[in-house]
């Protein structure tokens, strides 16, 4: 199974999004560092002229080939800031989740 790279991004947004909200009220709040992310993507181009290139997201485990998609480990180093307070990192905190790292 394959997602869309903005797909995958957008789905972190909402967690750590999630998490703000959830440790808005906490006595211990942490300030959210830089995130990194280390992906597998296949990444296709239509013959036709014009056509965009896309990044998908492999499954862990995935075969390393995706139909005719070449494939590419890249690591991207985000670094939030909410909208209204760009020269802050945003705070997060909440109730640990079992298994979460």
């Amino acid at each position: 199974m394959a997602l869309a790279l903005a797909e995958v991004v957008a789905n972190l947004r909402a967690e750590l999004t999630e998490a703000m909200r959830a440790g808005k009220d906490e006595e211990l709040r942490f300030e959210l560092g830089p995130v990194e992310l280390e992906l597998t993507v296949g990444i296709e181009k239509e013959a036709k002229p014009g056509a965009k290139v896309k990044f998908w997201v492999l499954e862990v485990g995935a075969e390393t080939t995706f139909g005719s998609t070449s494939t590419q480990r890249i690591k991207l180093v985000l670094d939030p800031r909410h909208a209204a307070e760009p020269g802050r990192r945003p705070m997060i905190s909440g109730t640990e989740v079992p298994g979460e790292r």
